[in-house]
């Protein structure tokens, strides 16, 4: 490898829509305020606050925001996780993935009722049965608190966020894997019946929405109440997508991933990102089309879940020695999807991995590949690109190169050195 000649890169910086929401807890308070059904509940009601997704900005302020609007109204709230088989699916995994999101009964002052229990409160005309936490069913109102998005794994009118959150978080590990399976041949329109049918069957309130801007802060809070939510959340849906961040090239060799994680996103690495899904619900191949993605660390925050290592090509022996195979194979199989647990081809070095990907695409090496690196797909406002895209940042003038065209830089253990932010 003395011969190989690695590219120039430089930093490319793109614009990306910012939130100039700076008062969090306010803008929860204002949002509860706006929608009157969300202020009903008689005193002493308990209230179910379901939380549980991981990488939302700011969710311990905004979970604590809404058990004071609710205490205010003298009622009774308490947390039940709703992360479906997340937290290696069990209580004491889940209540770990909450207190690693700051959600802790000290931290917020009321119970954290962790149970894997569930019951089946109905059944789809396709047969599948739909489960819901008894602990939350034990609640006088059950809200749901989550960000609406694009999901990683299919596109429909109702995709992640408040619906999927009473149906697969609330559903724990058995009702996760149900919708999954029954979403192999009925698709994940299967997530806005189930919840259709749990907001009229549940005392589901309504729920809080967290739309973000395209640093993954939070930009707009929405409450909705429980008689609305499937249709505003459509609307939420179109909105997340137009500030969502992406990847301004198209036409890339080798994608090159800093870290994946479960706090990252619930596959590692965004595919509305990447552009590249692969499992039995479908498969795409769309902008930026990577040819080879290469994935060298997987996030502390993650705690060994590496779910979605299988849809990369290339990755680190370091990498594959942080995983917890159980609780990735556990998330993997309740999402029908094994191929996102498979480990794919692993170098003690960058250096051999960049080489290795390059040539998989068809190139003598590296030299000319068109090469891009990323931190996180959550963290996309500063990307170091080879200059084979040197072309393509002069014709987009919203694009700015940051510094000079310099030499791919490795360390002494032939890793890649520096950052995508400098």
């Amino acid at each position: 490898m003395k011969n190989v000649t690695y590219p120039l890169m430089a930093r490319v910086r793109q614009p990306l829509y910012t939130s100039t929401l700076r008062n969090v807890e306010e803008a929860v308070r204002q949002a509860l305020q706006a929608c009157p059904e969300i202020g009903q509940p008689a005193n002493g009601a308990a209230i179910a606050l379901t939380v549980g997704s991981r990488g939302i900005d700011a969710i311990d302020r905004i979970t604590a925001a809404c058990i004071e609007f609710f205490r205010d109204l003298g009622c009774l709230p308490f947390i039940v996780p709703a992360m479906g088989s997340h937290g290696g699916a069990t209580p004491q995994g889940q209540e770990k993935v909450l207190a690693g999101l700051g959600i802790t009964p000290a931290t917020m002052g009321v119970p954290v009722r962790s149970d894997m229990a569930v019951t089946a409160v109905g059944r789809l005309s396709c047969g599948m049965n739909i489960f819901v936490a008894r602990q939350a069913l034990a609640a006088d109102y059950i809200f749901p608190i989550n960000r609406v998005k694009p999901h990683t794994k299919f596109i429909a009118d109702i995709e992640s966020g408040l619906a999927k959150m009473l149906t697969v978080g609330l559903g724990k590990a058995e009702g996760a894997t149900e919708i999954h399976r029954y979403a192999v041949g009925h698709t994940f329109d299967v997530i806005r019946r189930a919840a259709a049918h749990i907001i009229n069957a549940c005392p589901v309130l309504g729920g809080l929405a967290i739309l973000e801007d395209g640093h993954g802060r939070a930009a707009r809070l929405a409450a909705v109440p429980a008689s609305r939510l499937i249709e505003e959340e459509k609307k939420l849906l179109a909105e997340a997508y137009k500030h969502m961040a992406r990847i301004p090239f198209d036409g890339v060799d080798v994608l090159i991933v800093d870290q994946i994680g479960k706090d990252i996103s619930g596959i590692g690495m965004d595919s509305n990102v990447t552009g590249r899904h692969r499992d039995i619900t479908g498969d795409f191949f769309v902008a930026p089309h990577v040819k080879r993605i290469f994935v060298r660390h997987l996030s502390p925050a993650s705690d060994g879940n590496a779910n979605g290592i299988g849809l990369a090509d290339f990755t680190t022996t370091r990498l594959v020695k942080a995983m917890d195979r159980d609780k990735t194979m556990i998330n993997a199989l309740a999402a029908i999807s094994p191929e996102k647990a498979a480990v794919p081809m692993a170098f003690e070095t960058d250096r051999e991995a960049i080489l290795a990907a390059a040539r998989s695409c068809g190139l003598e090496g590296p030299e000319r590949a068109r090469i891009i690196r990323i931190k996180s797909t959550r963290q996309l406002e500063t990307l170091m690109v080879s200059r084979a895209f040197e072309a393509d940042i002069r014709e987009n003038r919203s694009l700015s190169l940051i510094g000079d065209w310099t030499p791919m830089a490795f360390d002494d253990q032939g890793n890649l050195s520096g950052g995508t932010e400098g």
